[in-house]
């Protein structure tokens, strides 16, 4: 029950992380746009409207890459950690038989690299001659 209570505070933690991200690239977008409207208004040059919005996108980048850098390494964590849990339920609910099948497949794909790899080499040995 621990461990439940801890993974939904984990998706809990991690929704408001991505919400923050959102509503801060809002807010620049919002920063852009208030800038491209006061150059319209005539209040800003549209030298100074495009050295701003610079400054803006530059540090919206800035931030986007750092946090999504740390984000994109606990995604890596988590894609691990689940994927261990669903395939322990694949193999629970997996046919004993299944083991035979594959064996089977692999049996046969292996006769089939042999056949290839024996037809290769007998058409270079005729190529020779």
């Amino acid at each position: 029950m621990k461990e439940a209570q801890m993974a939904a505070q984990d998706v809990t933690k991690k929704l408001h992380v991505y919400h923050i991200l959102y509503r801060l690239n809002l807010s620049f977008s919002n920063i852009v746009g208030h800038c491209r409207a006061l150059q319209e208004a005539g209040r800003l040059t549209t030298k100074s409207s495009k050295v701003f919005q610079g400054y803006v996108q530059e540090l919206q980048a800035e931030i986007n890459q750092e946090l999504l850098e740390r984000m994109h390494d606990d995604e890596l964590e988590d894609w691990g950690r689940f994927g261990k849990i669903r395939q322990a339920e694949e193999k629970r609910l997996r046919d004993p038989a299944d083991v035979l099948i594959q064996a089977e497949e692999y049996k046969r794909s292996q006769l089939r690299k042999k056949k290839n790899k024996s037809t290769t080499q007998s058409r270079r040995r005729k190529g020779s001659i």
